[in-house]
């Protein structure tokens, strides 16, 4: 438990100075980021060590969820490490932390996952794309409040630590533009590797991905074509999101958690 302890205070800690920087006025401070990096580092120790014992890796729900939020904490000290949206990292880290201990107290299993090169390909490409969407689906929830507060002349002081609202929409459509492609190619290789779609109890997960995908596709073509912004994009972006999380961690919910069964 050594490694998850340091891995939670660490992005507690990472956290602090993160909002004690948006109190303060000084949102572009950098004191956080080795805190946080070395938060992600025992973080993904902690699933290195369990694969190590298990002899394979591990997918089951609690471990592809904190696997979630370490690479949405990854991606955070990407971005705030550049200047870009630091801010997000008071939201991420802590549930970065959560998914962390979620599974250190009820994630360990005593089997690994099995999986061969092909589907652990696929794996990490679907772990990497709903890391990077369920950001751009925070993202999206910091516009809608930033354009609320503007709308209604209460300037609160957190509005100091977003960026601008024109920089904020494009973080937002870059990361669900990078998010897209990553989404993209999850469901390719699915196509191309996955074999006994209704025998491996997949094809929900296979239908909802899809509707998530065309979504995500549709928002991204009424952005480029028309222009689409503000609370139509929120929209969006928070239903295809909700889209992916019922395909994936409902799914396993479901069958691992209530059924018993292997996704």
């Amino acid at each position: 438990m050594l490694m998850p302890l340091l891995a939670l205070v660490l992005y507690l800690a990472a956290t602090a100075l993160l909002w004690r920087n948006a109190a303060t006025g000084n949102p572009h401070g950098r004191g956080w980021v080795p805190l946080a990096a070395l938060a992600a580092l025992f973080h993904a120790e902690t699933h290195a060590e369990a694969w190590r014992l298990l002899q394979g890796p591990d997918m089951h729900f609690f471990a592809a969820l904190s696997l979630v939020g370490l690479g949405m904490a990854v991606l955070t000290t990407s971005y705030g490490g550049t200047g870009r949206m630091p801010a997000l990292g008071i939201v991420v880290f802590p549930l970065a932390a959560l998914s962390l201990l979620g599974y250190a107290i009820y994630g360990h299993t005593e089997t690994a996952t099995p999986l061969d090169w092909r589907l652990q390909l696929h794996a990490w490409l679907a772990l990497l794309a709903y890391a990077t969407l369920a950001l751009a689906a925070l993202l999206a929830l910091f516009l809608w409040a930033q354009e609320r507060a503007l709308r209604r002349h209460r300037l609160h002081a957190w509005l100091r630590a977003l960026p601008p609202l024109t920089e904020l929409e494009t973080l937002l459509f870059r990361t669900i533009g990078l998010g897209f492609v990553l989404l993209s190619a999850t469901l390719l290789t699915g196509v191309v590797f996955v074999e006994n779609l209704l025998a491996q109890h997949l094809v929900h997960k296979t239908v909802l991905s899809g509707l998530s995908w065309l979504v995500f596709g549709a928002l991204l073509l009424g952005r480029w074509r028309l222009g689409w912004r503000g609370s139509r994009a929120v929209g969006w972006t928070l239903t295809a999101m909700a889209l992916l999380v019922l395909a994936f961690f409902g799914s396993k919910f479901v069958l691992e958690l209530l059924l018993h069964r292997t996704v």
